[in-house]
């Protein structure tokens, strides 16, 4: 195998396939990404037993060939080299990349060792525009768990009707929900995607308006947009029922400017980050008042304007949880929702607050 390739179109490919690698495992093949060389093109695949991530781009083939390198090395190489033709050749049991005046030798496993796709036979799908996907993902990952002993935690759940598609995440201390009311955007179904899946596929080199096929079968979906696919295993699992958290009234209730609220929150965060992220939120009047403490530091107050229904409340959230769901709302103002310091809060942006929110449970005062 010879193949000399652009920096640019290498990187590129890598950023997709190599996500897909497993960064800690026994097995060395599925740390690696498997480079083939053919058809003037450079065909790059990644994967970590379950998820696979593919990506191609325009090379110039002199000797065609497959090899298995390994990806983060491979990745770190390319990123740093400078902007000039990449040479990729195996030489015996290595491959050698040379770039201007760089030289480098990785050693190489073989490619008959990589797990292949599997084969896919869909039998739902959905169809959006790239903007509309990538922003409901946005809305509700930041909500993901990453406890590996919950696993369909570690995921979102896709949930379409025929006229609603629902995204629901959920780590047990927080719950994030995004909704697009639209008919015929495929077949009705129910499945939760990985969220290490997702983040390639938000990934995938498509404009804001191009359309993407999200297609399932029972057991794995798969986007395949030409120059790059994406196939995985779903989690398996009851997803929790979510609708049950969600508060059905509230008796407290403050608007405020969203970026403003962000802001004192990670101020106060610089405090709050010694005390398991607890910030403290008091209403009084017209305004809400920000507090944070450190044993060993000291502590922080700050002051945001709110206009406020029966709002005189003390309650504590961990800070990074609020400050989360404001970075994933769109508005320019937003509405907590509460009834007593020990229930849950409902954060909504002030325009669309139905079909965007995040629950937040309470921590204790302190």
């Amino acid at each position: 195998m010879k193949v000399i390739v652009t920096k640019k179109e290498l990187n590129d490919s890598l950023s997709i396939a190599a996500s897909a690698s497993s960064k800690r495992t026994a097995l060395p093949i599925l740390s690696s990404i498997r480079i083939e060389a053919k058809d003037s093109s450079l065909h790059l695949l990644g994967c970590d037993g379950e998820l696979w991530a593919a990506s191609s781009c325009v090379a110039k083939v002199e000797e065609p060939g497959s090899v298995c390198v390994a990806a983060q090395l491979l990745t770190q190489i390319v990123q740093v080299l400078p902007d000039t033709p990449i040479t990729l050749e195996l030489e015996g049991t290595n491959v050698r990349l040379t770039a201007g005046g760089s030289d480098w030798l990785m050693l190489a496993l073989p490619a008959e060792e990589f797990p292949e796709v599997p084969l896919f036979s869909p039998d739902s799908s959905l169809i959006l525009a790239a903007k509309e996907l990538r922003n409901a993902i946005d809305g509700v990952n930041f909500a993901v768990s990453a406890d590996p002993g919950r696993p369909i935690l570690t995921g979102v759940q896709f949930d379409y009707n025929g006229s609603t598609l629902t995204l629901v995440a959920t780590d047990t201390h927080r719950l994030a929900v995004c909704r697009l009311h639209r008919e015929g955007l495929g077949s009705s179904l129910k499945a939760v995607v990985p969220d290490k899946a997702l983040k390639i596929i938000k990934a995938l080199p498509l404009t804001e308006d191009e359309k993407i096929t999200v297609s399932f079968d029972e057991s794995r979906l798969i986007v395949d947009i030409g120059s790059a696919m994406v196939v995985c295993q779903l989690l398996n699992g009851i997803f929790p029922n979510w609708e049950r958290v969600v508060p059905g009234e509230y008796t407290r209730l403050w608007t405020l400017d969203r970026k403003e609220f962000h802001d004192n929150i990670r101020r106060a965060m610089i405090l709050a980050s010694d005390n398991n992220n607890r910030v403290r939120f008091s209403g009084q009047g017209e305004k809400i008042v920000i507090s944070a403490k450190s044993e060993e530091k000291g502590e922080a107050k700050e002051e945001v304007a709110a206009v406020a229904k029966n709002g005189d409340l003390d309650i504590a959230f961990n800070g990074k949880y609020l400050m989360d769901a404001l970075a994933a709302m769109g508005s320019d103002g937003i509405r907590a929702e509460m009834t007593e310091s020990s229930r849950p809060a409902v954060i909504r942006p002030t325009e669309g607050g139905d079909d965007h929110f995040c629950v937040v449970m309470p921590m204790a005062i302190g």
